[in-house]
């Protein structure tokens, strides 16, 4: 499972002109699902989004993670992060999950979210939907956290 994390200080997803998901201050996480995740991916995934220190402590350093800083998260599902880019120039996506089984997986993934950090602080997009993403990436600050499937 793949997480392109952002530390945003606002982001939001919208579907057909119409928002469905928005935070404030925190993590606009895009997510794709490769072929072979399980739920411990998801799992593990989560675990390093959340606990990851990417913003700031007083001194500037990067020390605080999203617990640390109480932000929110959105997470927004992007099945072309799981390309395979390697050679030509038209990506190739059998790295990626089936749709049925890489909706399930963002999903599960949704839900250990909201268990964790509470409803309030998590929003997503729309599994399969053509989404438009407006995000204030701050810094920019832009990760690529990656826990890789079982082939």
């Amino acid at each position: 499972m793949i997480g392109l994390l952002q530390r945003v200080t606002s982001a939001s997803v919208s579907v057909d002109g119409a928002t469905i998901g928005a935070v404030g201050p925190g993590l606009l996480v895009l997510v794709g699902v490769q072929a072979g995740d399980t739920a411990a991916q998801g799992e593990r995934l989560l675990q390093r989004l959340v606990t990851y220190r990417v913003f700031a402590d007083a001194t500037g350093r990067m020390n605080h993670s999203l617990e640390d800083t109480g932000g929110s998260l959105l997470l927004v599902p992007q099945f072309t992060l799981a390309a395979d880019t390697r050679q030509g120039t038209r990506p190739g996506f059998s790295p990626a999950a089936a749709p049925a089984d890489g909706a399930l997986r963002f999903h599960a993934l949704v839900a250990l979210a909201q268990s964790r950090l509470g409803m309030a602080r998590v929003a997503t997009g729309r599994f399969g939907a053509d989404m438009q993403v407006a995000l204030v990436n701050d810094g920019p600050v832009t990760f690529w956290l990656e826990v890789p499937p079982v082939v």
